[in-house]
């Protein structure tokens, strides 16, 4: 016997993600992928063009950790669409540890940069200015410290900031694999869960 079709249509509402964690996935998705975008690009851009495009990224950056926060305020107070039953262990594990892991990365990536742009020994005279509206104040705990200590900040969270996005790339292909895997091959509504279809 099968269930009437509002049956049906409640039955899959449940495995679907609420509207604001969807938004929220995908203006932080969209943010990351300007953002990798932007970095792999400046070094090829004209002298004028390269301030401009650091300076973009840096603002995107500041709004994905805000955007990260709030994601993680509703996760741990809203309880996400159970994973479907035909999940083996295996992915299921993988599953919640990619998941925990790109949180990681969404916080440690921006953190990572302000630190470093707050050690720039150019800060001072090169504020910062987010979308150009108004000035994002640097890190005072880090712009105080002794020009030698800000030199080792800077390269040290430089170097962290560089191994994190390696991290994203892995982490990201991972995802998209599952994702497409158990959309593909197993007929699971994958997408749908992301609010991508009916």
């Amino acid at each position: 016997m099968s269930l009437p079709s509002t049956a049906r249509e409640f039955a899959m509402d449940v495995t679907r993600y609420t509207r604001t964690a969807i938004l929220l996935h995908w203006l932080i998705a969209a943010g990351i992928i300007v953002n990798v975008t932007l970095a792999w690009v400046w070094p090829h851009l004209a002298d004028n063009g390269v301030r401009p495009a650091i300076d973009t990224h840096k603002s995107i950056g500041i709004t994905i950790l805000g955007l990260a926060l709030l994601r993680l305020l509703w996760r741990l107070t809203h309880r996400p669409p159970p994973l479907p039953t035909g999940y083996a262990r295996w992915e299921t594990g993988v599953s919640h540890a990619t998941h925990w892991s790109l949180y990681l990365v969404m916080f440690a990536m921006p953190l990572s940069g302000w630190i470093m742009d707050s050690a720039w020994k150019d800060a001072a005279t090169h504020p910062m200015y987010l979308f150009g509206f108004f000035e994002w104040p640097r890190l005072g705990f880090v712009r105080h410290l002794d020009a030698a200590l800000c030199d080792r900040l800077h390269d040290g969270f430089g170097a962290a900031h560089i191994w994190c996005s390696y991290l994203l790339y892995g982490l990201f292909a991972l995802h998209v694999a599952g994702a497409a895997k158990h959309q593909i091959l197993d007929g699971e509504p994958e997408l749908r869960r992301m609010g991508i279809g009916h």
